[in-house]
């Protein structure tokens, strides 16, 4: 007798947002198919189908999402080819039936953003409205975890943000959100939330709280165009990853990464966690 599959696929579970997903489905006892280039590296999970995928591979996704209701579709990978493959995994899953999406998007996601990958957010946004399928978009800002890994080996943030703000978000309050509107998608049938956290702040005030915290002094040096794009010559990355990055900057400088919302707390009845909260863990 054939057991039928879990109605909820789940992608990026062997990734940092992805496994905290599903994760916290699996400890609020709800079934999934975790969908993972390598099966062998999905973790382990009560209730849990582990079947490989990757975007672009049609028959991969054809066998993988058969009899799927609700996909929770975490971006794919940095790369030149991004968008082609969401559009790719998101024909997919409207030829499976597919019936609701649940995107991680970008804050401020538009055709003409500061930071260039939000563009393609918007994208990928446009094309799944298009599809027809009912979908939740989940407007993620930058993650508060990352904030460390932006010191350099010398204590110094640098980068083109001048005395712009960012109303960064920790991970683990958009995995919570998104486990909520996974649990009731009919609640947040073709709505967008933003998710940020509680307060905006400048890079100045992101190194003197990273500075209080580990005991060591962080300090924001704001660069020029022409500057940060020499500090990161030397990594020899594609044009395309070193525009994403100086525009990340830009973009907090235009002010496009500043509104905080109230979102998390309005779904998940928790506030999200600030960066000295974070850090202090």
């Amino acid at each position: 007798m054939m057991v039928a599959l879990p109605i909820l696929a789940v992608t990026g579970s062997t990734g940092a947002l992805g496994s905290l997903v599903a994760h916290a489905l699996a400890a609020d006892g709800v079934p999934q198919r975790l969908l993972a280039r390598t099966v062998a590296k999905a973790p382990q999970l009560p209730g849990s189908v582990a079947l490989p995928f990757s975007y672009s591979d049609r028959a991969a996704c054809a066998l993988a999402l058969d009899g799927v209701q609700t996909l929770f579709m975490v971006s794919a990978a940095e790369n030149a080819e991004r968008l082609d493959q969401h559009r790719a995994f998101i024909d997919s899953a409207r030829a499976a039936g597919v019936r609701h999406i649940v995107y991680t998007s970008f804050i401020a996601a538009a055709p003409d953003a500061t930071f260039t990958l939000a563009r393609d957010h918007y994208a990928t946004e446009q094309y799944i409205q298009a599809s027809g399928i009912e979908h939740t978009f989940l407007r993620d800002s930058l993650y508060l975890d990352f904030m460390h890994a932006l010191v350099g080996a010398d204590g110094v943030i640098r980068g083109p943000a001048g005395t712009g703000r960012v109303a960064a978000v920790a991970r683990a309050d958009v995995a919570r959100t998104a486990v909520a509107v996974l649990r009731d998608v009919t609640a947040h049938r073709n709505v967008t939330y933003d998710l940020t956290g509680p307060e905006a702040l400048t890079m100045a005030e992101v190194a003197q709280t990273l500075s209080a915290a580990q005991g060591s002094t962080v300090r924001f040096h704001d660069e020029t165009l022409a500057e940060a794009y020499e500090s990161r010559a030397p990594w020899g990355a594609p044009g395309w990853q070193v525009d994403a990055w100086v525009s990340t900057y830009t973009a907090i400088a235009a002010g496009e990464m500043a509104a905080v919302s109230t979102d998390i707390e309005t779904i998940t009845g928790l506030k999200p966690a600030s960066l000295a909260q974070l850090l202090a863990g």
